[in-house]
């Protein structure tokens, strides 16, 4: 087996590992397209457990994420990135440890764009952590959930342009990930709160937050009635899906949805 392909193995597995939500739309894509969105997933993936890391001092956190960021705007510096995280190597998820490889298997013309875009998420996670991600306004967690996961949308549709020419508008891609990011707000917020987080702006309900969630879910449905390509189309409808089925049963006061119902939305898409 040479080299690259048991990269490509190893990033599938490591994948499988991290995201629930995203391992099953990636496994569906062509080859091209399964190890492009999967590397560009991963190297996002490898800063967020930067940032979210919870014995990380917050002083760690910002140098690891800006020199990161920094890293990530020339050609990757593999040997570089290894020193920066050597003291905590013990500390840190193979995902993070690794983004060298996820970005080795990155075909070279698209590999521009995925470093640009980890680059400005390092940069915006490094001030969030400075902030110590207190939400006070709407333009907070506007700015907050672009940061974390509009940005996946727009490298997406960077994707989807150099795959096969396919347009899609960056306003939309960044309500989708914005949607979806505020759906793990609501399924998460116990969970969030007893570590001293609240994303809930100053004077918003739980209430306030479903309809957030709603508005760019709205925005996601608009996002891919501009894509033609059908392996491209099944992979945005997916986690669009699991996403407004999540919402529902958070909003039926259950905590998430069973294994089964992911399945049959699952299923239901493929087979539509």
């Amino acid at each position: 087996m040479s080299n690259h392909t048991k990269l490509h193995k190893e990033a599938m597995r490591v994948l499988k590992q991290t995201s629930r939500t995203f391992f099953i739309p990636i496994s569906i894509l062509n080859p091209t397209l399964k190890n492009t969105v999967g590397s560009a997933y991963l190297c996002m993936r490898a800063i967020d457990e930067i940032e979210d890391h919870e014995t990380l001092d917050p002083t760690i956190k910002q140098r690891l994420l800006l020199t990161t960021a920094e890293l990530l705007k020339k050609p990757f510096d593999v040997d570089a990135y290894v020193q920066l995280l050597k003291p905590y190597e013990e500390l840190l998820p193979e995902v993070t440890l690794r983004l060298g490889d996820w970005l080795a298997v990155c075909p070279e013309g698209i590999q521009d764009k995925v470093q640009e875009s980890t680059s400005i998420m390092a940069k915006g996670m490094a001030s969030w952590v400075e902030k110590n991600w207190i939400v006070k306004t709407k333009e907070d967690l506007d700015e907050y959930t672009y940061y974390v996961a509009g940005l996946v949308g727009v490298m997406l549709s960077d994707i989807w342009k150099w795959y096969d020419n396919t347009e899609t508008n960056y306003e939309l891609a960044i309500g989708y990930g914005r949607g979806l990011q505020a759906v793990n707000m609501l399924r998460n917020q116990d969970e969030d709160a007893e570590r001293g987080v609240q994303f809930l702006p100053d004077g918003w309900t739980r209430n306030d937050m479903f309809q957030y969630a709603t508005m760019n879910l709205d925005l996601a449905d608009e996002y891919i009635k501009s894509i033609d390509t059908k392996n491209i189309l099944l992979f945005c409808k997916i986690p669009l899906a699991l996403a407004k089925k999540t919402l529902k049963t958070l909003k039926s006061g259950k905590e998430k949805m069973t294994r089964t119902e992911v399945e049959e939305t699952v299923d239901k898409i493929l087979n539509n």
